[in-house]
């Protein structure tokens, strides 16, 4: 057979699977029956119901089946039916039911299509009452409902109705007001009262257990004083005997209710509530006389029954009621009756786990009751008692704890010698209890007082110390062999006693930690594990310190055994070390960490690899333990100070130590900084830690190195950042914190990109609130962060880049060159994302350069920033850009030239000069009568950009021709159009020459021949009066004079003969004394040994020119930034890599840095002693005396005086050291 619930192997595949979210596609599409239903759920039937108890009588009768309808009932039903298919008659025998408004009776309109007998005779009661109801113009409150069913309840016969009434008025009372329940409690108690009475001896009982709840009901409602009455506690006592009821139903509720009516009766929660319940002390006595009077026999289960009442109402019961109730199980216990020493042992542990108060329980009668168990001890072989006694005996002793914690202690010891007899069993469920007995006592009863009892020494004898000694000992016999099966048990216990009492009993404990070093080093130890905890247990509680004075380490770095027995203790103190002082790290642990690397060093230069990496990874090992010694430390104010520097320099240093040390920061920071003092000390030493932290972050990793290094640099710098001011004053700082933060920003890693996206608002803020705090230094970090933002925005950050602007704009001004470049960049990125928000080019960039213009209306320095950026945007948009726009920008800068800030009119005229360059003849032709305008309008700005302005002139010359530009500019200016032109024409001649020199042959003979000049250029030569007197410039030819010619000398000083026929041969027209070159000019560089110097880019003076007009433009516009003039030159002299030494025009001359290196020696230094003072004698050369030069300057008497000082100052010094050479002469002989 197959087994139920499950397919053959291969059905699976045949079976038709529904997709998902599909498998109700087969229901019917149709519900009419069901429409119609919901349709008349809730309606009201408009005349008068048809319902009575007859008809329900017939009902019940129809549905048993044992009668049949009459005509006449058939005629009636016709007629019911007939009518049913009218509007007014829709209400059916269940409409009291369906449409009852009261959510009272929520849960029984559930019964409605239950086929219980039980659930329809409630039903139709409902209905039938809310009909009645209806009737009388009720609003179906529950006050009606309980009217009308305690009338009902006085009026029906049957047992089926009596149990339906009585739930529904069950249900009633317990939400209906309690003021209703107190002013009719006589008359409802008696009621209920009579009821219990008649069905008590009755064979359905189904009614009881609803009239007892609302008899308990009614009970706890009533007010304080109502107890008083005799009458009150009768009908108490009425609910107390169906407590021993046989029927479990009415037992049960029974006792529900005297629990509730005893808990929660609603004067114990008023202000002035008794601490008891009134009738308490009579529900004792009842329990105390049935137990007494069953006498605990095996046949007689009221016992059981009475010691589950108890479960329940010991700790509601006052203090002399709990001790006779205690007195009473302890003897019942004596029978030695398993069940109900069980039911017993459940009640003392229900008594203690519910924590009562000193009126129920005081500490006298807990320890009293706990040394009267002692004398229900189990067998060890009897395992469920003995689980339940140890589970009563230690909620016993933590309940004792809380009442009087001296006393409690006072009564462990002997309770721990019972329980660790229990580790012998050959149970492990007795064996596993009995540990958590004494772990849980360990935690709850000991280590909140331990502060309270102090230190605890081998020598205690009195008071709760020699109490924890008697106790330690007895745990610590557990590492004796006979308890070997339990040792993993025993370590547990002995690790929960370190963490509770080893802070100040650690002396008693110094031998038993010595006994686990000796069982750890046994050989094949099987619980490493748990013995590694307990340690770890000692190293929370009592401190590293401690633990390494009982078992030392015996690790120096030096003649060390290579077996390294006692290196367990490593691991174990880095996972547990916290709360202990940092000093022991800084005083033991770092030099010793110092060493062992230093000799691993040692090791590893003398070839011994493998030792030296295993001292390698012991030292590594140490490090490891910094982050827990940094986890709440107790004298961090007073250390940190002296672990700073070191901590500091191995981040620097020592990147294997990197993410210890920053793991050891974060912890002092997020765990450790609890008061503003520790904060304050390492708020200390931001100053300190930021930089290097910024510098090992902006590294690029080595190979080999992982990520994870430069993320936990970042964690760090944000942690440290966390409890240092917002704004550092060290502008240095700043700037490497915007550094990371590019880093960050400008990463390609999905890991920057994702932490970017989720930090966006947040950048954004901080960005905008640093705005006024940023020191010029940090500009350009700053600047390049914004530019890779920018790139992230969508058209919800307009506002942000447009609140930008202004920084962006000033920034074009900024002293540093890659501030400046970035700003430009960032000014084109703004650019680039309005394109991206608006989709139409010329419309972004329209709406771009609006929010530019806003910055001409503002201050000076504005101003020119502004003119700086829109140069930079029309050079880089000068294809999109509105014509319009193109207009309105021109008249505003042409405006700009008039003024008299010298700074407002450079940016203007770049701002042409790029123009002009970058825009179409075409485009320009229509505005130069403007931009013509605007120079003209300059003041006496002129003189001072004089040169600009004659290269712009030069630029509409070229492009517009030269008498238009000389038609639109004053007179005064016509002289430097003619010195251009006359420039241009010179410049034009020059390229010409040159091109035929190099077209032409290499000899000399061959000349160009040069074109003859027209008359425009004769004119144009003649314009200008005081251009004539120039003088040629250097490297141009000195114009030759026509006529000239030479006469030819005769040979060897003879005298010419004019009247020689052959005189005539002697007249020459070039001169004779000019030697022909030899030589061709390559115009190609030479080095020494005679190699041509031949570079690939082209020197033509055109390509030169163009090349050097492109450059200025750029610079102009921001693309290209000019180089620093010494950069420049050693850039030019790494470029030329062949051995040609530069010629320097500058000789050293005069003294100190300025004198010449290769000027001759003064005179008779070769004699000067290294050693010591004076001169010496050497070899093949004359003896060193003070001889004078002759020189030719001597003999100036002007310098007579000077000369005679000299001297006289030589004899002296002479004299001096023939006295000093005698004196030691002397003492030589001596």
């Amino acid at each position: 057979m197959v087994k139920s619930g499950k397919l053959r192997s291969g059905t699976a595949q045949k079976i038709r699977r529904w997709k998902k979210g599909h498998s109700s596609d087969s229901n019917p599409e149709t519900s009419r029956y069901r429409k119609a239903a919901r349709s008349r759920y809730f309606s009201r039937p408009s005349e008068k119901s048809d319902l009575t108890v007859d008809a329900l009588k017939l009902h019940n009768e129809l549905q048993s089946g044992s009668l049949q309808r009459s005509s006449d009932a058939m005629e009636a039903g016709d007629a019911m039916e007939d009518q049913a298919l009218t509007e007014k008659t829709s209400g059916t025998f269940l409409s009291g039911l369906s449409d009852c408004s009261n959510l009272t009776f929520r849960k029984v309109q559930r019964y409605w299509e239950s086929n219980s007998a039980a659930h329809k005779e409630i039903c139709a009661v409902l209905a039938a009452v809310t009909e009645v109801i209806r009737s009388q113009g009720g609003k179906e409150t529950e006050t009606e409902y309980f009217a009308a069913l305690m009338t009902t309840l006085e009026a029906v016969d049957s047992s089926e109705s009596l149990a339906a009434v009585a739930y529904l008025l069950n249900l009633v009372m317990k939400r209906m007001p309690v003021a209703v329940l107190k002013k009719k409690f006589s008359e409802t108690a008696k009621a209920l009262i009579d009821i219990m009475s008649n069905q008590a001896n009755s064979d359905s009982l189904s009614s009881l257990r609803w009239i007892i709840s609302c008899l308990a009901t009614l009970l706890r409602k009533q007010d304080l004083s109502v107890w008083s009455y005799p009458s009150t506690l009768q009908m108490y006592h009425g609910l107390l005997s169906f407590t021993v009821h046989c029927k479990p139903k009415v037992r049960k509720a029974a006792q529900q209710g005297v629990c509730s009516v005893l808990h929660y009766s609603d004067f114990m929660f008023s202000d002035n509530a008794p601490v008891h319940h009134p009738a308490a002390a009579a529900t004792a006595k009842f329990c105390c006389k049935e137990l007494e009077q069953s006498g605990g026999s095996k046949e007689d289960t009221t016992t059981l029954h009475v010691l589950g009442l108890l479960k329940d109402l010991l700790s509601a019961l006052p203090l002399s009621s709990v001790k006779s109730c205690c007195e009473t199980l302890l003897r019942v216990m004596t029978l030695s009756h398993v069940l109900v020493t069980a039911n017993a042992m459940q009640a003392f542990h229900k008594l203690f786990s519910s924590k009562p108060n000193p009126a129920s329980m005081s500490a006298e009668l807990n320890a009293q009751i706990i040394t009267a168990l002692y004398d229900y001890v189990p067998s060890e072989n009897d395992l469920q008692p003995l689980l339940a006694w140890l589970a009563v005996m230690e909620k016993a002793h933590a309940h004792l704890s809380s009442l009087q914690s001296s006393l409690s202690i006072g009564h462990l010891p002997r309770l721990f010698t019972v329980t660790m007899s229990c580790l012998l069993s050959p149970h492990t469920q007795v064996v596993s209890a009995a540990t958590q007995t004494l772990k849980t006592l360990l935690n709850e009863c000991v280590a909140p007082h331990m502060a309270e009892i102090g230190s605890v020494l081998p020598n205690t004898s009195v008071g709760n110390g020699a109490c924890i000694l008697k106790m330690f000992r007895i745990v610590e016999e557990g590492l004796s062999y006979r308890f070997h099966a339990s040792w993993p048990f025993v370590l547990q216990i002995l690790g929960c006693f370190y963490r509770a009492a080893g802070k100040h009993a650690h002396p008693i404990m110094i031998k038993s930690l010595q006994s686990l070093s000796d069982l750890r080093a046994t050989p094949q130890f099987p619980f490493s594990g748990e013995l590694d905890l307990a340690v770890g247990s000692a190293v929370e509680s009592m401190g590293p310190e401690v633990v390494l004075k009982a078992v030392p380490l015996l690790i120096t770095g030096t003649d060390d055994d290579l077996e390294f027995p006692r290196s367990w203790l490593i691991p174990v103190i880095r996972d547990h070390v916290k709360n202990t002082q940092l000093a022991y790290f800084t005083s033991y642990f770092f030099p010793l960490a110092n060493k062992l690397k230093q000799t691993a060093d040692e090791l590893e230069q003398s070839g011994q690899n493998l030792i030296a990496k295993v001292y390698q990874t012991l030292q590594m090992q140490i490090w490891t333990m910094l982050p827990g010694f940094c986890t709440k430390p107790t004298d961090l104010l007073a250390s940190f100070k002296g672990i700073a520097r070191s901590l500091g320099m191995a981040l620097n240093d020592r990147p294997d130590l990197r993410l210890c040390i920053c793991q050891a920061l974060r912890t002092l920071i997020n765990k450790s900084c609890e008061t503003e003092e520790e904060k304050a000390e390492l708020q200390r030493f931001s100053k300190n830690f930021l930089p290097i932290l910024f510098n090992v972050y902006s590294q690029q990793p080595k190979p080999g190195e992982t990520a994870s290094a430069r993320m936990a640099v970042l964690d760090t710098v944000r942690v440290y950042l966390s409890i240092t001011e917002q704004a550092s004053k060290d502008s240095s700082i700043q700037k490497k914190a915007y550094r990371v933060l590019e880093e960050i920003c400008g990463g390609e890693s999905a890991s920057c990109k994702a932490f970017v996206l989720q930090n966006l608002e947040k950048l954004k803020t901080m960005l905008m609130d640093s705005l006024t705090t940023a020191a010029s230094s940090s500009k350009r970090p700053r600047l390049k962060c914004l530019i890779h933002i920018v790139k992230q925005l969508n058209e919800e950050h307009r506002d942000f880049i447009t609140a930008l602007l202004p920084e962006v704009i000033l920034c074009t001004k900024e002293m540093s060159i890659g501030a400046r470049k970035n700003a430009y960049s960032l000014l084109v990125e703004i650019g680039n994302a309005f394109v991206r928000f608006c989709g139409n080019t010329k419309d972004a960039i329209n709406e771009y350069l609006s929010h530019v213009f806003i910055g001409l209306t503002g201050s000076v320095t504005m101003i020119t920033c502004t003119v700086l950026a829109l140069t930079r945007l029309v050079f880089h948009y000068k294809d999109t850009i509105d014509v319009s726009s193109l207009e309105l920008l021109l008249q505003n800068v042409c405006l700009l030239l008039s003024s008299r800030t010298r700074d407002v009119v450079k940016a203007s005229l770049g701002f042409l000069k790029v123009l002009l360059f970058s825009m179409d003849v075409k485009v320009l032709a229509s505005h130069i009568a403007v931009i013509m305008e605007g120079i003209t309008n300059m003041n006496d700005m002129r003189r001072h950009f004089r040169v600009k302005l004659k290269n712009i002139y030069t630029k509409l010359i070229r492009k517009f021709g030269f008498e238009l530009v000389k038609s639109m500019l004053p007179a005064d200016q016509h002289k430097i159009l003619v010195n251009i032109r006359k420039t241009e024409a010179r410049n034009k001649r020059r390229k010409l020459v040159n091109k035929t020199e190099e077209d032409g042959s290499d000899t000399e003979d061959e000349k160009p021949k040069v074109k003859a000049e027209s008359i425009e250029d004769i004119l144009a030569e003649t314009d200008s009066d005081s251009d004539d007197d120039e003088k040629p410039k250097k490297g141009q030819k000195k114009p030759m004079k026509k006529g000239q010619a030479w006469l030819k000398e005769g040979v060897s000083d003879e005298p010419l003969n004019f009247l020689d026929p052959k005189a005539a041969q002697r007249v020459l027209a070039t001169n004779p004394n000019l030697k022909k070159a030899c030589k061709t000019e390559h115009g190609f560089k030479m080095t020494s040994d005679g190699r041509l110097i031949i570079k690939e880019e082209k020197d033509d003076d055109d390509c030169k020119t163009k090349d050097a007009e492109m450059d200025d433009v750029l610079e102009e516009a921001g693309v290209k930034t000019k180089k620093n003039p010494k950069r420049k030159m050693h850039e030019d002299l790494d470029d030329d890599d062949m051995d040609v030494n530069p010629a320097m025009k500058y000789k050293a001359g005069g003294i100190g840095i300025h004198r010449p290196l290769d000027r001759r020696p003064e005179f008779g230094t070769e004699y000067k002693s290294k050693k010591g003072k004076g001169d010496v004698k050497k070899s093949g050369k004359c003896d060193p005396y003070a001889y004078v030069p002759l020189k030719k300057a001597q003999l100036n008497r002007r310098k007579k005086a000077k000369l005679q000082g000299q001297f006289k100052g030589m004899v002296r010094g002479a004299k001096k050291g023939a006295r000093s050479g005698s004196k030691i002469l002397k003492k030589r002989n001596a």
